[in-house]
């Protein structure tokens, strides 16, 4: 079986929304798209050294319609900043769209598909970005690791990462990083079920 791993750019108040850019969403009740682009221009080396041991992974990718989208227009032509994405197969959930020109990329339209990929024998799958998929995954108890990076800023609103239907799962921290100006790197895995208790007894 093949673990699922999402990985997100996230605000202090769980938002996800338009991280990378402006054009990654224009509509006009999100005015912050790129908010992440300032603090990832200053981030010092370890965090760069950090993201790129997350990228050197040589997962298979799985991606929403329009977060394939921009990567179909980006990283054909900027493959030395992500070796090997290029290279690797991005699965693509869509009912809208049946091919690309981005080398090695699969189509899939539903969560059984999902399923079935993952079940399927092969490398980790690695979600990037795909607000909406990821919600489809965490409704579906279909997350195995999450990889976020908590960045010092709230935004009051806009898309969450967690949002209705998400499934109550314990998750153990398996790796972490600080940089200097505040970006909180860090890596889960599932720990089983939720626990309870009474403090102080």
């Amino acid at each position: 079986m093949r673990k699922i791993i999402v990985l997100e750019f996230i605000t202090l108040d769980g938002v996800i929304q338009a991280g990378g850019s402006p054009d990654e969403d224009t509509s006009d009740d999100f005015k912050y798209g790129g908010w992440s682009a300032p603090y990832l221009y200053e981030a010092d080396e370890e965090a760069g050294e950090f993201m790129t041991k997350q990228l050197s992974s040589k997962a298979d990718l799985l991606l929403g319609r329009k977060t394939h989208d921009i990567f179909a227009a980006f990283w054909p032509e900027h493959g030395d900043m992500w070796p090997g994405i290029n290279d690797v197969t991005k699965y693509v959930m869509s009912t809208s769209r049946y091919k690309s020109d981005w080398n090695n990329t699969v189509f899939i339209k539903s969560v059984d598909d999902i399923k079935r990929l993952k079940n399927s024998e092969g490398t980790d799958i690695q979600v990037h970005g795909s607000g909406n998929l990821v919600q489809t995954l965490l409704n579906h108890d279909l997350v195995d690791e999450l990889w976020l990076k908590t960045l010092p800023l709230t935004l009051g609103h806009g898309k969450k990462l967690f949002d209705n239907g998400t499934i109550a799962t314990a998750f153990k921290l398996t790796d972490s990083f600080v940089t200097s100006n505040g970006i909180i790197f860090a890596n889960y895995k599932r720990a089983g079920e939720v626990k309870t208790g009474t403090i102080g007894s």
